[in-house]
């Protein structure tokens, strides 16, 4: 449950660095596979294809839009009137009336721009376009100016998390106001796949390394959204709602933080 009363999927699919056919197939495989939440962004150029994947899916299954959560991202940070008409023509792009779930994608532009983008999501989900508001790759800092601002706070903030990278300070901070976490990068990118901690934990469970990671990350109440275009692998990644981590598994994985950056790094800009 969202700080605003609405529901997020805790599980979902991620679609960065995918474009076209394999964007399609990946959502229409998903969304078969009765994962309800997916999660693109403008910045991915690929809101056209998801869009088109879940209207085909509504169209065959009868199934209603109500029912799947889908999530994209803001990419400029430019003031109040270019966010909302780049909300805009995102949902024009992805063929929707509104998003479930809007974010900030990242908090560059400085405070001023900072405020101003937010101002235009808050009045974005009074109109409609978007259910729900939140943010990616916001540091401490950049939450501190909201609540110190006394606005509507974010629901998510959408962070880099994974055992090699615990954000503990941003993952407090949220935790304290109510912000839910969400990781964009629940495997590491299949950097550490050959850690003995992770492989070891694997053997355990008799599960993959993939699915002990994704374990890791529900276990601390993080929502998770691993990118895969392969259909197998997209129903594997979703089959870790009948296993757990013990204490001692959770305590091993971590220890294994060590700041590492599997992508973009922006939660400390001015």
């Amino acid at each position: 449950m969202m700080r605003d009363g609405r529901t997020i999927p805790q599980f979902g699919l991620g679609v960065y660095d995918m474009s076209g056919p394999e964007t399609y197939g990946a959502v229409r495989a998903a969304l078969g596979a009765s994962i309800t939440h997916v999660d693109t962004a403008e910045w991915y150029y690929n809101e056209a294809d998801v869009g088109r994947a879940l209207a085909d899916h509504l169209a065959e299954s009868g199934t209603a839009r109500s029912e799947y959560f889908i999530t994209s991202k803001l990419m400029h940070n430019r003031g109040y009137e270019g966010t909302l008409a780049d909300l805009r023509a995102s949902l024009g792009r992805a063929g929707l009336d509104y998003f479930n779930l809007y974010l900030v994608h990242s908090p560059i532009g400085g405070p001023a721009i900072r405020r101003e983008v937010w101002r235009a999501l808050v009045d974005a989900k009074k109109e409609g376009l978007a259910a729900s508001i939140g943010v990616s790759n916001f540091g401490v800092r950049h939450l501190g100016e909201m609540v110190a601002a006394g606005v509507e706070l974010p629901v998510v903030n959408q962070i880099d998390l994974h055992p090699w990278m615990r954000h503990e300070d941003i993952v407090a901070a949220c935790e304290a106001h109510g912000i839910l976490l969400e990781a964009w990068a629940p495997l590491a990118r299949g950097l550490k796949f050959d850690d003995p901690v992770l492989v070891g934990i694997a053997q355990k469970h008799k599960r993959d390394k993939a699915q002990v990671l994704l374990r890791w990350g529900l276990q601390h109440g993080f929502i998770v959204i691993p990118k895969s275009a392969s259909p197998a692998r997209i129903v594997s990644n979703a089959n870790v709602f009948d296993f757990a981590l013990d204490d001692e598994d959770m305590a091993a994985l971590d220890a294994l933080d060590e700041y590492l950056v599997t992508d973009w790094d922006v939660v400390d800009v001015e």
